[in-house]
Order: structure tokens, then C-alpha cells, then sequence
């Protein structure tokens, strides 16, 4: 299986899943369809299926186009319906190719929002979506701390070496508020740079591993006193003590950053 970043607007990836021996790609997020019909006019393939993770408009806005086009399936949350075709939930599975990805429910960023988990010993995968970027979390849109903890919580339990991608360029801008909570994490130092390198080549940062975000990502970190001091000084606060006010005085100091 090969997963390919297809650049859309100003800093989405739509993510294209290719099987060498197949005429067939799935794709992620598809939040402007002229993007993956030029991709697939390039590769001299056909659309299998759609996956959606939430219902932002930079993610769906390809959908209906693509999906009367060819006539493909598309999973996503239940309340997109007719625009999906399979509405799925927690613990429902897809099968992409010969993978089977498992649905994560992460409301948080947004109320409808899915992940898709496929286990593999050498190379699991999460499609993340906007609930765990590299370095960072989605905003707080419609849920709230809590549920983003609990998602954050979730995904710590997940393989290290699983590979995270999640659907926009952000990494930079997350690695500049992570080193302001967390200035001595020689991990996140040492990313940061290679990130930047990365980018003024002109490539993505992405995709990022379970064990890299647990590493530098300040919301896989907010049970660390130090950075949750260093983030609750930001916007005047003394430090919580609950963890999920915990987590909300990171991500409001992300906010305000």
C-alpha cells in the first residue's frame, strides 16, 4: 500500500491510497475534487472510494462531484447522508484494498468526527483527520477538552511505530507554540529544525508516528507540570489542576498564541 499527499488549497492534503497491482485509489478528505481528478488522469486510474473524516467543507467539497463521476462508495458519519454512502461508526470497519481500517469516533474538533485505524506488526496506519496533527490538536470547534484528552488518551495506546496522517500543513506553526511550553525537549528541537529543512524544500512534514507525537506534541504532553505551567503563565492563569483543565489551559494558550 502507498499513500500519497495530493497538496489542495492552502495547506490541506487530500490522501491518495494506491495498491501497485490495482487501477483503483481511495482517497481521504477529498475537499476539492479537480485535485483528484488530475491526480487520477495522471496515473491512468479510477476512484475506488472515499473516506471522510468530518464535515468541514475543505474536507468534503470534492464529494458529490467524485462521487457521481464514479460512481464510488463513501464512508463518513451518519449525518452526512445521502452525501455517504456507507455511514459508519465506532468499531464499524472499511476495508481498503486488503487492509482493514477500524473507525475511531473522536468528537472534539467536530462532533461528527471519525479516525480510521488499520493495526499492521510493521506498519499501522491513522487517518487522523483534524483531531491529531503533527505537534498539535484540531481546535475546539463543538466539543471540548475533555473529549479531546480522551482522543489524545487513545491514541497514546496506539503502536509507536504507527503513522500518522492528518490532513493539513501545520507542522511549523504547532512546533513554534510547542517550544514556547516546552523549550528543553531536546526531541522536539531536533524535529523542529528537521521540519523546517523539510519544508524549504518544498516537502511535506507528513506523515508523522504515534512515538514522534508522544515525544513533542504538547497535547500528548499536558500531564507534564512544566509545560502545563509554561502554557497557563501564557494567557494568565495559574495551573490547573484537573488534567482535562489541564489540557484546555494548552489548548487555549495554542489559541491565543
Amino acid at each position: 500500500m502507498t499513500i500519497l499527499p495530493l497538496p489542495a488549497f492552502n495547506d490541506n492534503y487530500i490522501w491518495a491510497i494506491l495498491q501497485k497491482s490495482k487501477d483503483l485509489v481511495w482517497v481521504v478528505d477529498p475537499g476539492d475534487a479537480e485535485v483528484v481528478v488530475h491526480f487520477l488522469q495522471q496515473q491512468q486510474k479510477s476512484l475506488a472510494g472515499i473516506l471522510i473524516t468530518h464535515h468541514h467543507f475543505d474536507h468534503t467539497g470534492g464529494v458529490k462531484q467524485l462521487k457521481a463521476q464514479f460512481n464510488c462508495p463513501v464512508y463518513g458519519p451518519h449525518h452526512l447522508s445521502p452525501l455517504v454512502t456507507h455511514p459508519v461508526a465506532e468499531g464499524d470497519s472499511v476495508t481498503i484494498f486488503e487492509r482493514s481500517f477500524t473507525v475511531f469516533e473522536t468528537p472534539a474538533h467536530t462532533l461528527d468526527h471519525l479516525c480510521y485505524f488499520s493495526m499492521s506488526d510493521e506498519e499501522p496506519i491513522l487517518f487522523s483527520g483534524d483531531t491529531l496533527f503533527r505537534g498539535g490538536c484540531g481546535r475546539l470547534m463543538e466539543g471540548n477538552a475533555q473529549q479531546m484528552l480522551a482522543a489524545m488518551n487513545r491514541f497514546k495506546l496506539l503502536p509507536d511505530q504507527t503513522l500518522v496522517y492528518c490532513t493539513h500543513e501545520y507542522t511549523l506553526s504547532n512546533y513554534q507554540f510547542a517550544l514556547s511550553v516546552d523549550p528543553d525537549n531536546l526531541q522536539l528541537i531536533k524535529a523542529s529544525e528537521q521540519c523546517q529543512v523539510t519544508r524549504q524544500q518544498g516537502n511535506p512534514t507528513l506523515p508523522s508516528s504515534i512515538a514522534l507525537e508522544k515525544a513533542c506534541n504538547p497535547f500528548m504532553r499536558s500531564n507534564q507540570k512544566k509545560l502545563v505551567t509554561l502554557a497557563a503563565r501564557q494567557i494568565q492563569e495559574p495551573m490547573a489542576i484537573e488534567e482535562d483543565k489541564q489540557f484546555s489551559q494548552v489548548r487555549r494558550a495554542k489559541d491565543a498564541y
